[in-house]
């Protein structure tokens, strides 16, 4: 996948470190950019995935206090892999903490993919503290959307390949779940590799040359635990929760041809939130930082920085 030369140059972070946010999670988080920047909180997809250098290079240095984060379980978090005490209130909770931590009073929210779902759940949660909203491929943690995603019709040629590696037909979700959780290595090894080639299909990449190391096993595991529990959120919470949080600046980025994240379900979360910002890209796919998708996340990011106005 190319990554857009629009970006801003790489940096590394000023600061960083762990915090400790209960039930024997520790979350990894970094700021770079300027300490006296317009605060922006990245969150990153899966969910599983966890923070890279790469994504910090969406945020302009001079402007931005920008603050990334390893969800639990995820990344650089520890334990890796942990799914104990690990929900989407549980993260919800995690960005409080982080946000008081830190000693910022509000914030701006960016999100793709599962972050968009984490991001609007956090934003409906504590409205207040949220000055403004950038999603992007929208997902609303839905059994429809997670059932559409593993089905034979979604990816016809690598379906069989994923059937193949966890042993056959029936919910391959469940069946995922208990080969990654069985202790046995090869097993685990095995269902973590086709999962993710699965995914890479998605996204137009080519099979892994290698097993996946613990940090891909960990992404799996989370993934598998969050898509198996519907993203722990109640039917249409998401789509309910809009009045909450209907006139905090937002905008919605979406490609028009993201097999991971389907246009549709964007078009009808902005059906419901007219006042958000529509931006589809009749190109993009579903990766962040690929050409297009990356200068439109930019410009949604400079809408909506210059809308927001501080503590709501």
């Amino acid at each position: 996948m190319s990554v857009f030369d629009g970006l801003f140059p790489a940096c590394e972070p000023y600061r960083s470190g762990y915090l400790a946010v209960g039930e024997g999670h520790e979350v990894y988080w970094e700021e770079c950019g300027s300490p006296l920047g317009k605060p922006v909180v990245f969150l990153h997809g899966g969910p599983g995935s966890g923070c890279n250098g790469a994504q910090r290079r969406l945020f302009d240095p001079a402007r931005y206090r920008a603050i990334l984060f390893d969800q639990r379980g995820c990344g650089r978090s520890r334990p890796l892999g942990e799914t104990l005490a690990n929900t989407t209130d549980r993260l919800i909770g995690d960005l409080e903490k982080l946000r008081s931590w830190l000693d910022i009073p509000a914030w701006l929210v960016f999100g793709g993919s599962w972050g968009s779902t984490l991001g609007l759940a956090y934003a409906q949660a504590h409205p207040d503290v949220v000055s403004g909203l950038v999603l992007r491929g929208i997902f609303l943690g839905s059994r429809e959307e997670i059932m559409r995603y593993l089905s034979p019709s979604a990816r016809p040629s690598a379906w069989p390949a994923l059937e193949k590696a966890l042993g056959g037909k029936g919910d391959l979700l469940e069946t995922c779940y208990h080969a990654i959780e069985s202790g046995h290595g090869e097993r685990s090894i095995t269902a973590a590799t086709a999962w993710l080639n699965y995914e890479r299909d998605f996204m137009g990449e080519a099979p892994l040359c290698d097993p996946p190391d613990s940090t891909g096993l960990a992404k799996v595991r989370v993934q598998v635990h969050y898509l198996r529990h519907d993203c722990f959120l109640a039917p249409g919470a998401l789509l309910r929760g809009i009045e909450r949080i209907r006139r905090i600046p937002a905008a919605l980025v979406q490609g028009l041809a993201d097999a991971v994240c389907p246009p549709a379900v964007g078009e009808r979360l902005h059906d419901i939130w007219p006042e958000a910002r529509w931006l589809p890209i009749s190109e993009g796919g579903h990766g962040g930082l690929s050409p297009t998708i990356a200068a439109a996340t930019l410009d949604a990011l400079e809408w909506v920085a210059s809308s927001a106005t501080g503590p709501r």
